[in-house]
This record gives structure tokens, sequence and C-alpha cells, in this order.
């Protein structure tokens, strides 16, 4: 009997372990670049986190990375609250539809066409030096996924 519960405490435990939504997409596309070693030198020095939020989904994604450790946590986007930089702690923002960054990952978003957005305030970017963090990470992320296939 004492065995069983705590294996059912252990499963209860991996449940509240699972990302979800947006957060839980970004998770298993980043994950790989733990082992990556260009990012790990990369980014040894650096503590940084990003919030992510698809404004049309339940959650957000916030990037955490750690001297050279990346994390991905989903928070709930609503209450507006959730997401603020008090509760979160994030160092730089970015919120958009979800089609538009379906669109930014497929490249039919041109530089110029997410500038359009950000000054009709479709895309909101709010501390730019830490955002532009995640073109590295993404750029890493490809010439990781490239390697693998």
């Amino acid at each position: 009997m004492i065995t069983i519960k705590v294996n059912e405490m252990a499963e209860k435990e991996e449940k509240k372990k699972r990302i979800h939504g947006f957060a839980g997409t970004l998770a298993k596309q980043m994950a790989p670049l733990n082992d990556n070693e260009k990012f790990k030198h990369i980014f040894k020095d650096t503590a940084v986190k990003v919030l992510i939020n698809a404004t049309d989904g339940k959650y957000a994604a916030l990037i955490a990375i750690d001297k050279g450790v990346l994390t991905v946590s989903d928070v709930k986007n609503s209450p507006k609250e959730n997401i603020s930089k008090k509760a979160v702690g994030w160092d730089g923002r970015i919120m958009m539809s979800t089609s538009l960054f379906m669109d930014m990952g497929m490249g039919k978003l041109s530089t110029g066409g997410a500038v359009k957005k950000v000054l009709t305030r479709k895309i909101k970017i709010k501390g730019v030096k830490n955002v532009l963090l995640l073109l590295k990470i993404f750029d890493l992320g490809d010439e990781e996924a490239e390697s693998s296939s």
C-alpha cells in the first residue's frame, strides 16, 4: 500500500511538470540546445529571461538562460497580471498572435513586414536587446536541426 501511494505521488509530480500550449512546443524545439557546446559557450555568462506571449493562446512561454542552460516554462497569460514584469521577472517580452508567430517561423513575414507590424502595435516588444538574443538562439537551433538531419 505504501509503495502505491509513493508511485501515485510521483505520477502527480510528473503531471505538474508538463509544459502547456505554445510553451510546450517551444520547449520541445529548444531542448537540444542544452547539449550544444556552441550554445553553452556563447551563453556561459548570460542570465536572462524572455517572455514570448501568443496573445490568443492560454499560455505564454518564459525562456530562461542561466549560465548556458536554457529552460522553458509556461505562464498562464490571464489575468494580465500573471505575465507582468513584476510577477514573472522577465528582462524582455514579445507579444503577438499565434498566426504572426507561425508566419515568422515559416519565413512568410519579411523584416520590413515585421517592422510594419511593430509600428502598428500588432507586435509588441519590451527590452529589445534581450529579445534579440532569441535570434541567436533560434539560429543555433536551426544549425542543430540541420546537423542532425
